[in-house]
């Protein structure tokens, strides 16, 4: 059974950083993208940056500069490193693998940003 693992959000002030990890369990297989979405309102998951199988990046506009996708394929582990956050970036952050016929999601990670 896959099994998506959030963990690292926290309570900062605007302009602070947060790394958030993801760990991986289960196989999967034929993994497109592994990626990061932000719900701040219900049932409104927004894209956040996404990297590929082929290693190629992409990240919404209003985060590309100060957030940093990465993954460790040894420890099965994809992170988001977010600095110089900003009070908009506020929300419940949700691990995303997909894999053209499947969407495996976590239980999310809360991230709040006070100015």
């Amino acid at each position: 059974q896959v099994q998506l693992v959030e963990s690292g959000g926290g309570s900062v002030q605007a302009g602070r950083s947060l790394r958030l990890s993801c760990v991986v369990s289960g196989i999967v297989e034929n993994v497109n993208s592994m990626g990061w979405y932000r719900e701040a309102t219900e049932n409104e998951r927004l894209f956040v940056a996404e990297i590929f199988s082929s290693g190629r990046f992409d990240y919404a506009d209003s985060v590309r500069g100060r957030f940093t996708i990465s993954r460790d394929i040894a420890k099965n582990t994809l992170y988001l490193q977010m600095n110089s956050l900003k009070p908009d970036d506020t929300g419940t952050y949700y691990c995303n693998v997909e894999t053209g016929t499947q969407d495996y999601w976590g239980q999310g990670t809360q991230v709040t940003v006070s100015s």
